[in-house]
């Protein structure tokens, strides 16, 4: 049911998408009001919409969107602090957040130049049939992203759960040739996370572990280590790696990075 008082949000990273316009257009014909987080100025979802704002990422020539995925996100917190402004948030709070955007490029850059290292960690996924991501709470969508990004490119098939879910089926794929990538956050579920890691090791399946700090042999056969960034915002930084550990798995399998077969920019069918 589309409720007239509720604010709706679409995205358009880079190519225009038919069901993305016509769920536009639906809202609006049943009084939503939709704003835009749009990467394309001037395209057709920009001018459908009631408002919004611009990536301004440049040109996304992949397929597969990165660069718009990360500058989505980042939008998505603006937007978040703005509502939060208008509400309840605290100067001291807003402050905070915005010294953590600031910070975010810099912090992209430091993972960039383990660009070698991911390349190398790649090396080992490439040569896998499938793989796990794992992730709880805010590490959770992150695992989603990085299995979509490494099945998209590399066709390898990946699949992503929750942590806490593993125990209740997924548990029992784990082996020696079935890597786990895992989203570990140096958060207050960060001994829940450790003990998920050693379940699977337990059973000598080999991790990879994307986390603030480096974590020991026995938890993690490699450990990629990321900036800390205010909560809210770690999402942004923990995808980057994913991101990258997928564009070198498919390199390494010879794959067509900006190109992946069966795919096109813009979605013309449902």
């Amino acid at each position: 049911m589309v409720e007239p008082d509720t604010l709706y949000v679409a995205v358009s990273q880079s190519g225009e998408t038919i069901d993305t316009l016509a769920a536009v257009q639906e809202l609006q014909r049943k009084g939503g009001r939709v704003i835009g987080i749009v990467n394309v100025v001037g395209s057709t979802i920009a001018r459908q919409v009631d408002g919004g704002i611009y990536l301004h990422a440049g040109p996304e020539m992949s397929v597969a969107a990165t660069k718009s995925f990360t500058s989505t996100v980042t939008a998505f917190a603006l937007l978040a602090l703005h509502l939060g402004r208008i509400r309840d948030l605290s100067p001291e709070q807003g402050r905070r957040i915005i010294a953590g955007l600031n910070a975010l490029p810099g912090q992209v850059a430091e993972i960039l130049e383990q660009s070698d290292a991911l390349a190398d960690v790649a090396q080992d996924i490439a040569k896998s049939h499938s793989v796990m991501f794992v992730g709880r709470r805010r590490g959770w969508p992150v695992a989603r992203e990085g299995a979509q990004k490494l099945k998209e490119i590399s066709y390898v098939h990946a699949e992503a759960y929750p942590s806490a879910e593993l125990k209740h089926g997924p548990l029992a794929l784990i082996s020696p040739e079935m890597p786990t990538v895992a989203v570990v956050p140096d958060d207050d579920l960060l001994d829940k996370n450790t003990s998920t890691l050693s379940e699977i090791k337990a059973r000598k399946g080999p991790v990879i572990a994307v986390a603030h700090r480096e974590l020991p042999s026995d938890l993690a056969d490699r450990t990629i280590v990321v900036p800390r960034a205010e909560p809210e915002l770690d999402p942004i930084l923990l995808s980057i790696p994913l991101q990258l550990l997928a564009y070198y798995a498919a390199v390494a399998l010879d794959r067509d990075v900006d190109k992946p077969r069966n795919l096109a920019k813009s979605v013309t069918v449902e």
